[in-house]
Parts: C-alpha cells; sequence; structure tokens
C-alpha cells in the first residue's frame, strides 16, 4: 500500500510541476455499493465514501482537480464528468473509448483541468446502467474574482438532483434490455437521492424519507438542477416561486421568469429563486413526468419540501400544477426556443460570451444523425445512430491509435443516413483539428432524445418538427443560441447544432437516455491535427494509463484492495501523502 501511496505522490507532484500556476482540488473517493431505500424497499445504490448522490465538488474557474478513485463495487468502474470540457485532454474523459475501466478492488487517479469554464455540470458512471442506480455527484464552477457575474451573488447556492428511479438494480434493469424488453413506467422520482414528501397518502406510502431544503425569508438562493435520470423528461417547478434562469450547462443565459421549466435526461440549470413569500405553510418543490400519460403516471412525480425559517406549518394540499399540454410538445419546445445566451456578460473569460460569431464562421463538415425505434441486428434489440448501432472494442480508440493498433474501429461514419439495413459496428466520425461542425439530431423515435457531446459546448441553433433538410437554415439562429453540452430533440423533430473543434482526441456523441445509450445509440468524433499532433496540440498519455483489450499485456498488476480493512490504512497513508504535497504546493485540499 505504500508503494501506490508514493507512485500518487509522484503522480500529483509531476502534475503539479506540469500547472503550477493554478491551484489545486483533491478528492479521495471510494466508489462502493450501500443499502438505502428511497422507494420505501432496500436496494443496493452506488455511493461515493457511503454517500448517496456523491458529493458536489466545489471548484474555480481553471482549478486541476485530482480525484483518486477505489473501485469498491463488484464490476468495472469509470467515472465521467459531464460537461467538463477536458481541453486536449480526452484520456481524462472516462469512457470506453479513451479509457479502460477501472478494475473491481483497483483504484485509479483522474488528474484534469477545468479549463476557461465555469457552470453547473455532474458525473456519473457511464458504464452498464449504474447511473440508475446512483454514484452521481454536482460539479460547480465558480467564476474568478476578476471576473463579474451577470447578477448579485446569491446568498446561498443549492444543488439538487432530479431524476426517474426504479426499485429493480442497473444489472437486472440491463438484463431486460439485453432480452429485449422495454424498462416500462419508473417506480418514483428521486431528489437529492430521496424518495416524495407524502403529499397524498393514498399515493405516497408512509416511511419514506424526503428532502428539505431550509432557507431564510427574503433572500435569493441559486438552485442548480440536474436531471440525473435514467430515461423521463421531468417538469421542475417550485410552488408559488418565480424560477429565474441565469445558466445552463456554463453558459449565462439571458435572465427570464419561469413558473416551471422543463429539464430533460442530462440537462442542467440555474435558477435564482427569492423567497418572497409569507410563509404561512412549507412550500412544495415537484419534478414530474413528462408527455405520459399522467393519470397512470401519477407515482413518478418527486416532491420536496421547501422551508422558510418562520414557517407556520406543514404543505398541503394539491400539488402546483404540471403544463397543461399532456401529449402536445410545443409548449416544451417553445420553452427551449426561448432559452438565449447572454452575449454581452463575460463567463470564465472577461470578453463577452458573444465575442465568438458563430454564425458568420463557414461550415467545414455537416452530419445528420438520425435516431428510429430500436431495431433487431443478429437477433438482438438495438438503436442506432444513422442506421450504425455503436459496438464499443475492448481497445479504447485513442489508446490503439497510440500504439499503432489497427482494425479496432473504422472512420466510415456517414455524413447521412444510410438507406440499408442497420448494421452493428465501431463506426466513428472523422474530422479534424480548428473544423467547424455542423450536427442535425434527428429524432424520428416516439420519446424524447437527449444528445451530449462530450469535450466540447456547441452551440444550438434550431429545433423544429418534422424532416429536416437544407432549407431548414432559414430558421437558424446565428447571433444568441444558447451554448451547453446536452440538448432536447422531440419526437418526429430535429435540433441543429454548430461546434468548434479546437480540441483534438477522440468525444463522444450520445444519447443521455441509459436505455437508447447502453442499446447503441452513440458514436465518437475523431479529431486529429495533422500539423501539431500528439505531445504538440493534445497532452500526452497519462503515466498511470490502464490498458486492456489488445493492450492488456502491458498492463502492470494492482492488487485488489477495496473497501477491506487494509484498504481502510492505504486510504489513510494517501491521505497522508496528498497533505504532504497540498503543504508543499499551497494547494486546496477537498476531501
Amino acid at each position: 500500500m505504500a508503494a501506490a501511496a508514493a507512485a500518487l505522490l509522484v503522480f500529483v507532484a509531476g502534475a503539479f510541476v506540469a500547472q503550477a500556476t493554478d491551484p489545486y482540488a483533491f478528492f479521495d473517493w471510494d466508489v462502493s455499493f450501500i443499502t438505502a431505500s428511497p422507494l420505501g424497499v432496500p436496494q443496493k445504490v452506488i455511493a461515493i465514501n457511503k454517500q448517496f448522490p456523491g458529493p458536489v465538488m466545489n471548484l474555480t474557474t481553471n482549478y486541476n482537480v485530482v480525484v483518486n478513485v477505489l473501485n469498491s463495487l463488484d464490476e468495472p468502474l469509470l467515472i465521467t464528468w459531464d460537461g467538463i470540457q477536458q481541453r486536449k485532454n480526452c484520456w481524462q474523459d472516462g469512457v470506453l473509448g479513451t479509457t479502460c475501466p477501472i478494475p473491481p478492488g483497483w483504484n485509479w487517479t483522474y488528474n484534469f483541468q477545468v479549463k476557461d469554464q465555469i457552470g453547473s455540470f455532474f458525473y456519473f458512471p457511464p458504464l452498464s446502467l449504474q447511473r440508475a442506480a446512483g454514484g452521481f455527484g454536482g460539479i460547480t464552477v465558480n467564476n474568478r474574482a476578476v471576473i463579474s457575474v451577470p447578477f448579485d451573488t446569491p446568498d446561498g447556492d443549492i444543488t439538487l438532483f432530479i431524476g426517474d428511479w426504479y426499485k429493480k438494480s442497473h444489472t437486472d434493469l440491463r438484463k431486460m434490455l439485453d432480452d429485449g424488453k422495454e424498462l416500462g413506467m419508473p417506480d418514483g422520482v428521486l431528489m437529492n437521492g430521496k424518495g416524495p414528501y407524502r403529499y397524498n397518502d393514498s399515493l405516497v406510502p408512509a416511511g419514506i424519507e424526503h428532502e428539505t431544503i431550509k432557507v431564510e425569508p427574503g433572500k435569493t438562493y441559486r438552485f442548480r438542477v440536474h436531471n440525473v435520470g435514467v430515461s423521463t423528461s421531468l417538469n421542475f417547478r417550485i410552488q408559488n416561486h418565480n424560477l429565474a434562469l441565469v445558466e445552463t450547462e456554463g453558459s449565462y443565459t439571458m435572465k427570464q421568469n419561469f413558473t416551471n421549466l422543463d429539464i430533460h435526461v442530462g440537462q442542467s440549470y440555474s435558477f435564482l429563486v427569492t423567497m418572497d413569500q409569507n410563509a404561512s405553510s412549507d412550500y412544495y418543490i415537484v419534478a414530474s413526468a413528462r408527455f405520459v400519460n399522467e393519470s397512470l403516471w401519477t407515482r413518478v412525480t418527486g416532491v420536496a419540501i421547501l422551508q422558510y425559517s418562520n414557517s407556520k406549518g406543514k404543505a398541503s394540499g394539491p400539488l402546483p400544477d404540471p403544463p397543461n399540454d399532456e401529449y402536445d410538445k410545443t409548449f416544451s419546445m417553445n420553452q427551449a426556443r426561448s432559452i438565449r445566451m447572454n452575449v454581452s456578460t463575460g463567463a470564465a473569460r472577461p470578453n463577452p460570451q458573444g465575442s465568438f460569431h458563430y454564425g458568420s464562421i463557414n461550415v467545414s463538415q455537416v452530419y445528420k444523425l438520425r435516431n428510429e425505434p430500436p431495431v433487431t441486428i443478429n437477433g438482438k434489440k438495438r438503436t442506432t445512430l444513422s442506421g450504425i448501432s455503436f459496438s464499443p472494442p475492448d481497445t479504447p480508440m485513442r489508446l490503439a491509435d497510440l500504439y499503432d493498433k489497427k482494425g479496432v474501429y473504422t472512420l466510415d461514419f456517414p455524413t447521412m443516413p444510410i438507406n440499408g439495413p442497420p448494421v452493428m459496428k465501431t463506426s466513428v466520425i472523422n474530422s479534424t483539428y480548428k473544423n467547424f461542425l455542423e450536427i442535425v439530431f434527428q429524432n424520428n423515435d416516439t420519446k424524447v432524445q437527449t444528445y451530449h457531446i462530450d469535450g466540447y459546448a456547441f452551440w444550438v441553433v434550431g429545433m423544429d418538427y418534422g424532416e429536416w433538410t437544407e432549407n431548414s437554415r432559414g430558421t437558424y439562429n446565428k447571433w444568441d443560441g444558447v451554448s451547453r453540452c446536452t440538448t432536447q430533440v422531440f419526437p418526429g423533430a430535429w435540433t441543429a447544432v454548430m461546434l468548434s473543434l479546437d480540441s483534438p482526441g477522440f468525444w463522444n456523441v450520445r444519447t443521455e437516455n441509459l436505455d437508447t445509450w447502453y442499446l447503441g445509440q452513440e458514436t465518437y468524433i475523431r479529431v486529429v491535427d495533422p500539423d501539431g499532433g500528439y505531445n504538440v496540440t493534445e497532452m500526452v498519455a497519462p503515466d498511470n494509463m490502464l490498458y486492456c483489450g489488445l493492450l492488456k499485456d502491458k498492463q502492470k498488476a494492482q492488487k485488489p484492495h477495496g473497501s477491506s480493512s487494509s484498504s481502510s490504512s492505504a486510504a489513510s497513508l494517501n491521505h497522508y501523502w496528498l497533505a504532504i504535497v497540498v503543504s508543499l504546493v499551497a494547494a486546496v485540499f477537498v476531501q
């Protein structure tokens, strides 16, 4: 164990030498199963340091982040950092295309920088539906003191995780998908890992713990709300309170008030909420399922409590109403279209967010990625993008490139959907450093899909119903489209985004809906710099790289240690070594 700690010291010290000008934040995580009963039934959930949900990482622009992850699960593990761009450093992205999983009982240390970023993000385990069991937590990237924020400093900062939840384990859910079955209606919605307040005795059983957020009258709080669920779009609202939207996934928006907002799977929003009510009672905080038969899906409703310090009683009565358009998605699309970037304010840098005139840049490549309802390929139920169901390789593609291993993937992802029968293969988008891409997500399925691109923020330039054509560009917003990393695509509709490929590497393009992602609805963008290349415009592979697949013989053995008593001593020793590093470099130590 001492050797492992010493290796960690060398690794961290080396990282400090490489990026000595910015502060460090250190985290030491033990990822394990614990037993919890969020919906009244004991089940295994994935916790970090016995905490479910996991801790919020409180960072500031340009911080260097070191996260030592001990995998105490009984299956391989990765952690991905949704929305953190990993500038020129896809090695730390935590997805199968770039990184070998951490075997059970092993630890691995992530080392990355939140370079030129601010905003509200989250992390989670991306493998094998593990997010359906937990393992998620928040990432808050604050502005540097020298950069002004386009609103007064709130009196408090509150992170709220909302998401649909099943009583079945993630392994049972995975088996259902493997067997060609639908996951079906979720058993409920969790808020910060807890079940609903008992607002209705017939709908909510007794004995379920709910979330209570305590506030002071007259003060304004920033709520960072993340939909970390499996596949359900949720409408978020706080009884009798306005939601002033100010930021989404790293971009400050034009401030506008909502009484409710649809938050789709994988999306994050920041609201300012002022406590301006009379506190005659507590208030409901609600997240309810959208675009479903609400009379049948009543149980898929999360309810927390907003409690003023001078509250005169418990919340009671009916919940605040959701939008009155059970199946009509026009209201939701208009909400999404109304969200615009604040082009006059700075964010991570002092120059205005609108300084990059994306609407006047010539597009280098256009890709139309179309998803359809699930299909059968080789006797198995699969989902597709443009007729291709992605098959994750045993060898991470970036690692295969580094060691010149051929045949791991192909560079033949089509610019337009193929017309032939669907196929299963490891096909990726081939592009070049500094290209400017236009990607159209066409959703020909019957459910909302949310799409995420690792490594980048993209501009959402348009969305509409019907089939996208070149004439659709006439509706694009080329000035103040919001810049974010996850966008919704309504069924029977399209969403167009633009992005500047300023970061070499392999970057995952995926649906955030866990069921369709698991069944193959993803690909990668390979971004290569022909003039600079490895170690010039892209960071070198880390010294602690894990090896698997065709390169498994390069991996040195690591004695499994898990969450046992022996690992406790190892963890203590790691803390000791980290403390030494912290004292030497005046870093920030977060435990």
